[in-house]
C-alpha cells in the first residue's frame, strides 16, 4: 500500500503534464465561398438552401412547398457584356449526392424573377447531411461544369 501512495501522487502529476497544450484560440471565419462560376462570356449564379428558409411569400411565387427535409436549388444563367449581366437561356443538368452515396437527380424548372429567369428544383436534404451538387450547363455564351457542396 505504501507504493500506491508514492504512485498516485506521481500519476496526477504526469497527467497533468499531458493537458499542457496551448490556449484555447477564438475560431477562425473561412472566406465565402463564392456562388458562382464564370465560362467565357458565361456567369452560372447557384445556391442551395432549405425550403424552411424561404419566407412563405417567396415560396408561394416559386410554388415550392416548404419542408424540413428538402432544400432549393437555385441556378441562374447570365450573360456577362461589360460589367452588365443580361438573363440567357440554356440547358442544365443538376445531381446531388450525399456522403452516404445516395445520388438524386435534380428536375430543374424555369421561374421568372424580375426580368430574369431563373432555373429551380426541389432536393431531398435531411439535418446534418452534406450534399455534393454537380452542375453540367451549355448555353450559346459558354458551358461547363460547377461543383459545389452544402451542408445542413
Amino acid at each position: 500500500m505504501p507504493r500506491l501512495s508514492f504512485l498516485l501522487p506521481a500519476l496526477l502529476l504526469a497527467l497533468s503534464a499531458c493537458s499542457g497544450q496551448q490556449a484555447p484560440r477564438p475560431a477562425t471565419l473561412l472566406p465565402e465561398q463564392p456562388a458562382h462560376a464564370d465560362f467565357d462570356a458565361l456567369r452560372v449564379h447557384y445556391s442551395l438552401l432549405p425550403t424552411l428558409a424561404m419566407n412563405e411569400s417567396v415560396a408561394r411565387d416559386y410554388g415550392v412547398e416548404r419542408k424540413p427535409d428538402r432544400a432549393l436549388l437555385v441556378v441562374a444563367l447570365r450573360q456577362r457584356v461589360g460589367d452588365e449581366e443580361q438573363s440567357i437561356a440554356g440547358e442544365v443538368s443538376a445531381t446531388a449526392t450525399d456522403l452516404s452515396g445516395k445520388r438524386q437527380s435534380v428536375a430543374l424548372r424555369p421561374v421568372q424573377v424580375g426580368s430574369y429567369t431563373d432555373l429551380i428544383g426541389v432536393v431531398d436534404a435531411h439535418p446534418n447531411d452534406q450534399l455534393r451538387v454537380e452542375l453540367q450547363v451549355e448555353t450559346p455564351a459558354g458551358r461547363g461544369k460547377v461543383r459545389f457542396e452544402r451542408g445542413f
